[in-house]
């Protein structure tokens, strides 16, 4: 089975034939199953707020959650001892309990941060990480190329994370040889696979100015990039159970509209959407 979603659900005219307003959840999930949010990242959000969440969308449709900045590693300058840290991983999985009752929850997503690179304490975390989330499904998206130096490392490195049973993203970013992640099939956990699409704007994205924010996924990818995409999808879907695309291209609002062509080419059809507003008429 191949998803397709998109990093939050608010900031998708295209849905929404243009206006100028942000889109409901409800509105959202009348298009597609899946969504990722990044709200956890800087801050736990609530236990009820999470169980509107999962009670605002249709049976089968699924979150994919990103992890705590604490629990990613993101907090170099103020890092915290084991105990806050444990704490922390507590408190996230208190709150997403809604999401794993209900079956809505696809995956945590740990992206980490550049600077987490392929050191023995690192890889020794991805251990602690299985361990704290338990049976949890996990998603780890890195953003050092270090992991993937050589080809022989690649194949170590996902060989690692198929013992821990974590799935590895299939990322799609600007690289260069000194840095980037690379695009390359991987499928780590045979229940899930995941695509991250970020655009390949490079100018935007290695230049961390005060723009940086809005114009790293400023791209919209092409017909033949989005071909490219159903042929890799496909070639996942041989090996996994599941596969989720999601469209992170969205600083000039060019996810949604990627993502429907995308749905296009492979002909895809969702039975657990929402009902949409002419629907009801």
């Amino acid at each position: 089975m191949i998803s397709i979603g998109l990093t939050t659900w608010t900031e998708h005219p295209a849905l929404i034939g243009g206006e100028d307003r942000p889109v409901t959840l409800t509105e959202y999930a009348g298009h597609f199953p899946v969504v990722e949010l990044d709200t956890p990242f800087y801050g736990i959000p609530r236990q009820t707020t999470i169980g509107k969440w999962a009670a605002t969308v249709p049976d089968g449709f699924q979150y994919i959650l990103k992890a705590n900045q604490v629990m990613t590693k993101h907090n170099r300058k103020e890092p915290v001892d084991a105990v806050a840290l444990a704490t922390v991983f507590e408190q996230f999985k208190e709150a997403i309990q809604p999401l794993v009752v209900s079956g809505k929850l696809l995956t945590v997503l740990f992206q980490f941060p550049p600077f987490f690179n392929r050191t023995t304490a690192n890889i020794e975390y991805l251990r602690d990480v299985r361990v704290q989330m338990g049976n949890l499904p996990v998603a780890v998206e890195f953003r050092s190329p270090s992991w993937f130096a050589t080809p022989g490392m690649t194949t170590d490195v996902l060989d690692y994370l198929k013992s821990l049973k974590l799935t590895n993203v299939t990322t799609d970013e600007p690289h260069n040889l000194n840095d980037g992640i690379p695009l390359i099939d991987t499928v780590t956990t045979s229940a899930l696979a995941v695509v991250r699409l970020h655009g390949r704007n490079a100018q935007g994205w290695f230049n961390q100015g005060a723009s940086w924010r809005k114009t790293r996924t400023l791209y919209r990818y092409s017909e033949e990039e989005l071909q490219n995409f159903a042929a890799l999808a496909k070639r996942l879907d041989q090996q996994a159970k599941n596969v989720c695309v999601i469209f992170n291209n969205n600083s000039g609002r060019d996810a949604a509209p990627n993502a429907q062509r995308l749905q296009a080419i492979l002909g895809l059809h969702w039975a657990n959407l929402a009902p949409q507003q002419l629907d009801l008429f």
